[in-house]
C-alpha cells in the first residue's frame, strides 16, 4: 500500500501523524511511504530523518494524496484539503466528526473510508489512541488553567497552591475520566482545593481510593455543578461521550454567578464543548471572555508539546495503522471489532452510530 503523510496545516498544531521510526515499520513491511517536505519539523524530525528510514519526500501535498492509498494525519482535515481526496481512498486521522458537519458531509460526499482515531477501542473497550492525548490534555488544562489566572492574562490574580496564611485557589473538574484524572493529579500537586465531579459512582470512589481526603468527589448533577462553579477559581471540563456531542453541562446564564476573572479550560471543545458559550480557539489567541469569565477553549492543545504528543500518539496508533495497510481496510474491519469501531465513514454512509445521532444523519451497519 502507498502511505501518505501529511504536513498538518491546522494553525499551530505542529505534531505530525508517524515519527521515523514508524516510517520504518511501514517500509519494512513492504509499503511505500511519501512524506510532505518538512512535515515533521515541527515535532523535531527532519526530512533527513525520514529519508534514512526509507520515506520519499514529496514537496507537492496533491501529489501525495494522488500517490497514496491511506493518508495519515493528526488533526481532522481542513476545507482546503477535502478536494484532495478521492473516492476509496482512506484516511487515518483524529476526525471528531459530532462536532463538525461540514467536515462529515465533505467526507461523505468524497466517498472516503475514513477511520478515527478517537473512536478505536480495545479488548476493555477503552480507548487506546484517545488516551495518550486525553493524558496530555488533562495535564496541559492545569496548567494553562493556572497560567491564566494570573492577572497578565486576564485572570484573578490567583495562585492555585495559595502561601501560608493564604487560602488556596479551588479548582472544579467536571468529569473523571482520563481527562479529569490527569488534571487532577496536576492540581492536586500545585496544592489547590479539588472538587470531582462525575456521574458514576465507581469512578468517584476510586478518586477517593487514590487521592483521599485531598480531593471532594461529588455526584454529577445539575445543582452539584452549579454550587462547584460559584466557588471556582478554575473550572476544567473534562467529560467524554466516545463519538458524541459533548453535553452541555455549564449555560451561560451560570456564569454570572462565578467569580469574575475565573477561567475555563474546556478540553471537551473537539466534540462540541461542555459549556454553552465555547468555541474553539487557536495556540496564537487562546482565550476569551463571556460574562467576566475567562474561557480557553484551544481544540489542539496537546500541539503545543509536539514532540511528547506525536511520541505518545505514534507508539499507540502504529499497530493499527499497520493492520490497516497489511490487510487492506475491509479485511482489517473485518477481523477486528476494535478496528471496526474506528470507521466513521465509508464510501458515502456514517458507520458510527453515536456520531450519526450526533449528527442527526442515518447510520449504516455496513457489513464486511
Amino acid at each position: 500500500m502507498n502511505i501518505g503523510l501529511i504536513k498538518e496545516i491546522k494553525v499551530h498544531e505542529y505534531r505530525v501523524g508517524l515519527t521515523p521510526d514508524c516510517v520504518r515499520a511501514y517500509v519494512n513491511a513492504g509499503h511505500k511511504v511519501f512524506v510532505e517536505k518538512s512535515a515533521g519539523v515541527g515535532a523535531g524530525f527532519s526530512d533527513e530523518e525520514y529519508v534514512s528510514k526509507g520515506a520519499l519526500i514529496v514537496e507537492d501535498k496533491k501529489k501525495i494524496f494522488d500517490d497514496s492509498d491511506m493518508i495519515i494525519k493528526v488533526k481532522e482535515p481542513l476545507p482546503q484539503e477535502y478536494d484532495f481526496f478521492r473516492e476509496g481512498q482512506i484516511l487515518y486521522t483524529y476526525l471528531h466528526l459530532a462536532a463538525d458537519r461540514v467536515q462529515a458531509e465533505a467526507l461523505l460526499a468524497k466517498k472516503v473510508k475514513a477511520v478515527a482515531y478517537e473512536t478505536i477501542t480495545d479488548d476493555h473497550g477503552h480507548l487506546p489512541c484517545l488516551t495518550p492525548m486525553s493524558e496530555i490534555a488533562g495535564r496541559l488544562a492545569a496548567q494553562e488553567g493556572a497560567k491564566y489566572l494570573e492577572k497578565p492574562f486576564g485572570g484573578r490574580g490567583v495562585l492555585l497552591g495559595g502561601v501560608p496564611g493564604v487560602k488556596r485557589g479551588s479548582v472544579v473538574i467536571i468529569g473523571g475520566g482520563i481527562v479529569g484524572m490527569n488534571a487532577c493529579k496536576m492540581v492536586v500537586g500545585l496544592g489547590a482545593n479539588v472538587t470531582v465531579l462525575d456521574i458514576s459512582a465507581q469512578r468517584l470512589a476510586y478518586y477517593d481510593d487514590i487521592f483521599g481526603s485531598l480531593v471532594t468527589t461529588l455526584y454529577s448533577n445539575r445543582t452539584n455543578i452549579l454550587n462547584a462553579i460559584k466557588e471556582a477559581d478554575l473550572v476544567i471540563g473534562a467529560v467524554l461521550i466516545p463519538g458524541a456531542a459533548a453535553p452541555k453541562l455549564v449555560l451561560k446564564d451560570d456564569l454570572k454567578t462565578m467569580k469574575k476573572a475565573s477561567v475555563i479550560v474546556d478540553v471537551a471543545i473537539d466534540q462540541g464543548g461542555c459549556f454553552e458559550t465555547s468555541h474553539a480557539t487557536y495556540h496564537d489567541a487562546p482565550t476569551f471572555v463571556v460574562n467576566g469569565v475567562v474561557h480557553y477553549c484551544v481544540a489542539n492543545m496537546p500541539g503545543a508539546v509536539s514532540l511528547t504528543s506525536t511520541l505518545a500518539l505514534t507508539s499507540n496508533t502504529l499497530q493499527y495503522g499497520l493492520a490497516i495497510a497489511n490487510k487492506g481496510l475491509e479485511k482489517a474491519v473485518s477481523e477486528d471489532k476494535n478496528i471496526r469501531n474506528g470507521l466513521n465513514v465509508y464510501m458515502g454512509k456514517c458507520t458510527n452510530k453515536p456520531v450519526a445521532k450526533s449528527l442527526g444523519i442515518e447510520y449504516s451497519d455496513i457489513e464486511f
